[in-house]
């Protein structure tokens, strides 16, 4: 049997000089760290139909008998070791140990799965395949050289006591094997959407509007599949409808009224969006109805803007430094049908953000959060994680009349389970304020006014679903 050792300063470069000894079947026997690096003792796969402990055990007999009688008839001085000093020495440098088992499991197992690979065009799986074989071998190579093996773990298996592979390794295999179910789920998957073309059309569709493709997956994965072209499109937007929380059928915020702070980052519109509510509430109830408090200090002029829009609707604006002084403010307003708090516009990663949250910290004080409608998906996703709060998050959106593409804002909506409260398309005060009307918004969502430079073709779909997408907030309830 061809045994060799291999000495490398790294596992890596041990595990490429035995595959150029043995080629794809070596098999690794041990692998231990020395003073100049790691050192592995490797052999060829077939050599293993060599190995046959009870017949090598019965031979032994015989010959050692022989070898007896041998020296009682005649003593003779040998220079080698007996015949059972090389079974012992054999039997010490072939058993395999548990986790050089377990190496030679994993190996078997990486080349059945890429010889089953063989079925699938080249081009689609190789990334995967790789991915797959490079881990398999950090593992190979790495976890035993975290822990010296033991004598106890170099005793040869036995049937009635199996491997067990570290946890490590098992949570790393199960990672993989997910990883390579998900990309063969999303290859068959396109490939199925390739033969129907009412479904691609509708997922370029979808994501030329600035929709997720994680929602826009979700969505057309419970498309009926005996419906028409114009049927679908109507199924879809139905859906989506149905899946974007508004306040159509209640009472808007003015009828509601209440105490509102409204929050969100810098440039939404918070302050102006403040003064339409302020304002739409003077013309239902009067403007002693109104109660205005901003916590902007920092801005310059944040204060005088927001007194300027009090002036004009004949409202008072009152200022707050910390949570002592709102705490004041609201005992002193408590008699108003709606409290509007205008705050700083933070950052999502911004230090000052839980400072600002904490001061709001008060009861009866509802979060607004005021998202820009023409903002990126990503951002717009960090900024309601961010700005997360207990109980129904409540938002509305700005700039509707700036954005080119409404889909990244209604899909935040839809993942999130956002309570629309309303949309701002202006800055006339208070005029440019609409309810949230879901059946408007999807729409106006599906209306892309011209091509762009950002939006993807047909031939694009394979590379925006070629990684699998992130767990969603929310479920689609077609």
């Amino acid at each position: 049997m061809n045994i060799q050792r291999f000495h490398a300063p790294t596992s890596r470069e041990a595990l490429a000089k035995a595959r150029m000894a043995f080629g794809e079947g070596t098999l690794i026997l041990s692998n231990r760290p020395t003073a100049t690096g790691v050192e592995v003792l490797a052999t060829a796969e077939d050599a293993l139909s060599e190995l046959d402990p009870p017949q090598a055990a019965a031979s032994n007999k015989p010959v050692a008998a022989s070898k007896s009688m041998a020296s009682a008839a005649k003593p003779m001085k040998s220079t080698a070791p007996s015949t059972q000093a090389q079974v012992e020495e054999d039997a010490e440098r072939l058993a395999m140990s548990t986790l050089s088992f377990q190496d030679y499991v994993r190996e078997r197992m990486l080349r059945r799965r890429h010889d089953s690979l063989k079925v699938i065009p080249q081009e689609t799986v190789a990334p995967a395949a790789a991915h797959l074989k490079e881990g398999l071998d950090a593992i190979r190579m790495e976890a035993p050289a975290m822990s010296k093996p033991t004598a106890a773990a170099n005793a040869p298996q036995t049937a009635a006591q199996p491997a067990q592979m570290p946890k490590g390794i098992v949570d790393e295999l199960q990672a993989m094997k997910e990883l390579i179910e998900e990309r063969f789920n999303t290859l068959a998957w396109l490939g199925q959407a390739k033969q129907n073309p009412i479904q691609s059309n509708l997922m370029l569709k979808l994501i030329r509007a600035g929709y997720s493709p994680a929602l826009a997956r979700a969505l057309l994965e419970k498309l009926p599949v005996n419906l028409e072209a114009t049927e679908s499109v109507r199924w879809v937007m139905d859906v989506l409808e149905r899946n974007l929380k508004t306040d159509i059928g209640t009472h808007s915020l003015p009828e509601e009224g209440g105490i509102y702070a409204l929050v969100g980052a810098t440039g939404v519109g918070k302050t102006t969006t403040t003064a339409k509510l302020a304002g739409l509430c003077a013309r239902l109830h009067g403007p002693a109805s109104v109660g205005l408090i901003t916590l902007d200090t920092y801005r310059i002029g944040a204060h005088e803007q927001l007194r300027a829009y009090g002036r004009m609707l004949g409202v008072v604006a009152h200022l707050a430094h910390d949570q002592a002084a709102l705490q004041d403010l609201l005992n002193l307003l408590s008699n108003k049908k709606m409290i509007l708090i205008d705050t700083t516009g933070v950052a999502p990663r911004d230090p000052r953000k839980r400072e600002l949250l904490d001061v709001l910290d008060l009861p009866n004080v509802n979060r607004l959060l005021v998202l820009n409608a023409g903002g990126q998906g990503e951002t717009l996703d960090e900024v309601v994680s961010s700005f997360r709060s207990t109980g129904v998050q409540q938002a509305v959106l700005s700039k509707i009349d700036e954005a080119v593409k409404l889909g990244p804002a209604l899909d935040a909506a839809v993942r999130h389970q956002l309570m629309l409260r309303g949309v701002t398309t202006g800055q006339r005060v208070p005029e440019d304020w609409e309810s949230a009307d879901a059946a408007k918004l999807v729409r106006l969502s599906m209306r892309t006014p011209s091509k762009s430079a950002f939006d993807p073709q047909s031939s694009d779909l394979g590379f925006i679903f070629s990684r699998p997408a992130g767990p969603s907030q929310g479920m689609i309830h077609a």
